[in-house]
């Protein structure tokens, strides 16, 4: 039955042979894949015949097809990679062979359908959360890098993962979340990048219907409730339309644009909106005959119907960067209500629907790309030349989702050429992507001929003018993520890359004062950096001071470590250094009956979590230790009058710092300390300033989720004008 099923998506334009060759591939599969079953139940033949299914119906070559029904057989069966090109040629051993995870990884990270790797019993939570995220980034790594020797392979995994997408429901709702969201965040803007709307649109509904199941719900319910009246209205427009452009004499296919309740959601939440304000919000899309139709459609529709400002955007003039052409608009229709209209030739439409698939549809005696188009399809290519440069697995990951999948802004050099970035990039990521030189030798920038600061967010459209030292190099502060100086994986790479040039030496003295700096700023004292070096990978705690001063490892990193693994520790020393009355984790994390203002502690043996039901024990000199009512360590106590009665009251997860803070005096300075310390999210709960002729000493109390957010804080106010030291003040 899966084979007949198959035969029936071929294209009609396939020949005998090929369609032989696909029947053979089936069979070939089959037999590979004979004892292997899905989580559904299901033979696993019927997830290869799926894949080859989606691809049959992108109308792509029969290569790609077969690759899609062998996509697993090397890495889940004994079938080896000769084999496959003994039996189907060298392009499909190509195409399966770049679909291939590594033997070595563990099937954990593959996301799928099969079975979890077994983590060994004895290793911690958190190493195991960590092992596998490091997992499923080494294998994206993998993934992304195999779509870079050819982008065709990523038609093959965008079909694998849409399949396994809808047959999601048969896995554990933990493993169910965490592939949901990954699809939301790596595949689905993968098939926008590459144009490919037909599966992009159906990764984020099936993403959402997972990592968010009641808003999917509400929203599905609403459309399900409308969709006939909804029909009948888009019917009446459409004709209503094709009258008034037949008498212009333009001839167009009109049709009412589908609603997808991800792309609901995502107008719901950047608008601010409840479901009620967008629903309606009708679509139609015009398909005409040429470009000149395309403005003369748009035109005539302007005409007859007031245009909304802000609403027109023409994609055919400056088309997006994965090749989408179409012009957008939105008018008042003659309801009083808004009408959202496309207008798009034919070639444009196929582009809009297959992508890069669509110049891969198989054609008759053509098995090769235009010059034209093989210069186009590089694009995923160089937006990855940067790889190469970058061997740890997670910023691999992190950095192809701020290049490659974030929204994009166009952006104007001063004569008049336009440069792709990612939304959210600076002025140095612009001169990065004009030339590494230049990104190098960048001091500032003018933006619309005003002079921003580097920090500067740029916006589509902005016209943007690098000023350049004549020698030089980057500053290390650009590599502090707290800053906000470069947002771009190329930028990021380029900038370490010339700081990997320097001297040992050199890179070994600024890596020690960079980190002697930051635990001086945050009151540290006896940190085991052998445990560093065991957690970044490196032989000894010479390398981890090169690595900072490089910028291979940021200081953020390092603290955020440091936080993880000492969370117990410096959560005691704070207890010792700030005073009971100045927390308030006895008065609103727990509450103890019949005392007032006695500090607590949690019990490290039984970890009591809010929900849990807990009792105290009075300690000497400690106050109260809070357990959970059923830990052996209570039910052994004898002395049981120091056992006394509490419950969980609101949760505390912030805890008080004293903050020094020197400058030099200028007007405005406490407002620019306050209006930082409100942009982080830290409330401010005491504050004294003391004058001494021009200088300033500002110490404050706040309240900070930890130490990497108190780092982000300390920077963030020393690179204030005039401030020239923040750090935590120790008592004393």
């Amino acid at each position: 039955m899966d084979l007949e099923q198959l035969v029936k998506h071929l294209p009609t334009n396939f020949s005998p042979v090929e369609r032989e060759l696909i029947k053979k591939a089936y069979h070939f599969a089959a037999k590979a894949h004979k004892r292997q079953k899905r989580a559904s139940g299901q033979p696993y033949i019927t997830h290869c015949v799926s894949v080859a299914i989606i691809l049959a119906d992108l109308e792509v070559a029969p290569e790609l097809v077969i690759a899609g029904l062998l996509h697993d057989v090397v890495e889940d069966t004994s079938v080896t990679l000769e084999d496959v090109s003994q039996d189907f040629g060298e392009t499909v051993e190509k195409f399966v062979d770049g679909v291939t995870k590594l033997t070595s990884l563990p099937s954990i990270s593959r996301g799928d359908q099969h079975e979890d790797e077994q983590v060994p019993i004895e290793k911690s939570e958190r190493e195991k959360g960590s092992r596998k995220a490091e997992l499923i980034a080494e294998t994206l790594r993998k993934t992304f890098m195999a779509m870079g020797d050819d982008v065709r392979v990523v038609l093959i995994k965008l079909a694998d993962r849409l399949h396994n997408m809808r047959t999601l429901g048969y896995l554990p709702k933990s493993r169910q979340e965490r592939i949901a969201q990954e699809t939301l965040d790596i595949f689905a803007p993968l098939a926008n990048r590459l144009g490919i709307w037909q599966i992009k649109w159906e990764l984020e509904d099936l993403g959402f219907r997972y990592v968010n199941p009641e808003k999917y719900k509400e929203i599905a319910d609403n459309l399900a409730e409308r969709r006939a009246d909804r029909e009948a209205e888009v019917q009446k427009i459409i004709k209503h339309l094709e009258s008034v452009l037949q008498k212009a004499d333009i001839k167009a296919r009109i049709s009412g644009r589908p609603k997808h309740i991800y792309s609901i959601y995502r107008k719901m939440i950047r608008n601010d909106q409840t479901f009620e304000m967008v629903r309606d919000l009708r679509g139609v899309r015009l398909i005409v005959e040429d470009n000149d139709s395309c403005y003369k459609a748009l035109g005539i529709i302007h005409m007859h119907w007031r245009p909304i400002p802000g609403e027109f955007d023409d994609y055919i003039a400056a088309q997006k960067a994965n090749n989408y052409q179409s012009l957008h608009t939105a008018v008042i229709y003659d309801d009083g209500k808004p009408l959202e209209v496309q207008i798009r030739t034919g070639e444009m439409h196929l582009n809009a629907e297959f992508g890069v698939a669509a110049h891969w549809r198989y054609k008759e005696g053509s098995s090769r790309l235009t010059d034209d188009y093989e210069q186009k399809v590089s694009m995923l290519q160089s937006l990855m030349v940067w790889h190469q440069e970058v061997d740890d697995a997670q910023e691999f990951v992190d950095g192809m989702k701020s290049d490659v999948f974030r929204d994009r802004v166009y952006i104007l050099t001063p004569r008049g050429d336009i440069i792709d970035l990612p939304a959210g990039s600076t002025p140095i990521d612009f001169a990065y992507q004009v030339h590494t030189d230049v990104g190098h030798r960048c001091r500032g920038a003018k933006v619309n001929g005003k002079l921003v600061s580097l920090e500067y967010v740029l916006k589509t459209g902005d016209q943007v003018e690098v000023l350049t030292a004549k020698r030089g190099g980057p500053s290390r502060d650009w590599l502090n993520p707290n800053l906000g100086l470069v947002k771009t994986g190329r930028a990021r790479s380029k900038i370490k890359q010339w700081f990997k040039l320097q001297d040992r030496e050199l890179n070994l003295a600024q890596g020690k004062s960079l980190m002697e700096r930051e635990f001086k700023r945050l009151g540290l004292k006896q940190v085991d950096l052998e445990m560093l070096v065991k957690e970044f990978k490196i032989k000894s705690v010479d390398d981890l001071h090169v690595g900072i001063g490089c910028g291979d490892i940021p200081i953020g990193r390092v603290i955020n470590k440091i936080a993880d693994f000492e969370k117990e520790s410096l959560d005691e020393e704070l207890d010792l250094i700030f005073p009971a009355p100045s927390r308030k984790t006895s008065t609103d994390s727990i509450i103890v009956m019949g005392l007032k203002g006695i500090a607590t502690t949690t019990a490290r043996c039984c970890n009591p979590m809010p929900g849990d039901e807990i009792i105290g024990y009075i300690t000497r000199g400690r106050g109260a230790t809070i357990h959970r009512t059923d830990c052996p360590n209570v039910l052994r106590v004898k002395e049981t009058e120091r056992l006394i009665k509490v419950s969980w009251g609101k949760a505390e997860d912030t805890f008080p710092v004293a903050v020094q803070i020197k400058a030099y005096d200028r007007q405005g300075l406490m407002s620019d300390v306050s209006t930082t310390i409100s942009n982080e999210g830290v409330q401010l709960l005491d504050l004294n300033l003391k004058m001494n002729q021009h200088l300033a000493n500002i110490n404050l109390v706040i309240a900070v989720e930890g130490i990497s957010h108190l780092s982000r804080l300390l920077t963030r106010l020393e690179n204030l004008p005039n401030v020239f030291e923040a750090k935590r003040k120790r008592p004393g």
